[in-house]
């Protein structure tokens, strides 16, 4: 029996005001009340990964209007075609700890679900141009606050050099990534995205 694939659907941006509504009646909640109650703990594991995405976005000129694709092979493009992936961690969690958090990054090659052909591609590879790995730094609870883009630091490393790096496949360290890289603040990040995808592409020319 064939298989008919229905058609992706494809998102729509929200402007937050719209109600939930039950028989065309609003109950009384909007898409920004959702957004409010699941999304504001920014300090969190999971919120933090898309925040940072956000943050690197904004640097690159981000419209907003391109939303997040959850399906893709690598998080952000730039209007140029600089695909970029985005890895995120923190020295303090949003949990009770009794030391600070070790700090590694996923670096691991993948498949991916393209949810246009709605099949696993097979290719098992590290599909972005570069990589940027976002850190907040900060290390007082009680001023610590992801918004403030001063608390952050990021690397940035082409692609080819996570390829040829031995150690590890699957995660790096800190102190490993800073052997291949030096960090930088928000506002050098547009120039070393740029910087750092002329080097992906000298490697394949040489």
């Amino acid at each position: 029996m064939e298989i008919e694939y229905l058609e992706p659907i494809i998102a729509t941006s929200k402007s937050g005001n719209e109600n939930l509504e039950f028989d065309n009646s609003p109950v009384g909640y909007t898409l920004q009340d959702f957004w409010r109650w699941s999304l504001s703990d920014i300090l969190s594991n999971a919120s933090r990964g898309r925040f940072a995405e956000f943050i690197v976005g904004t640097a690159i000129d981000l419209q907003i209007e391109n939303l997040r694709n959850e399906w893709d092979a690598y998080d952000l493009s730039t209007k140029d075609g600089i695909k970029i992936e985005i890895k995120s961690a923190s020295y303090i969690q949003s949990w009770k700890q009794s030391k600070f958090s070790a700090i590694s990054f996923s670096i691991k090659a993948v498949t991916h679900m393209d949810n246009k052909i709605t099949m696993l591609r097979s290719e098992v590879k590290r599909h972005a141009d570069i990589y940027v790995f976002c850190l907040l730094k900060h290390k007082e609870q009680k001023t610590i606050d992801p918004l403030k883009l001063e608390q952050w630091e990021f690397y940035i490393l082409p692609t080819c050099k996570l390829d040829n790096y031995k150690r590890s496949k699957s995660s790096i360290t800190l102190t490993s990534l800073q052997k291949l890289t030096e960090n930088i603040t928000y506002q050098q990040l547009k120039k070393n995205i740029y910087t750092a995808f002329e080097e992906q592409k000298q490697s394949f020319v040489s």
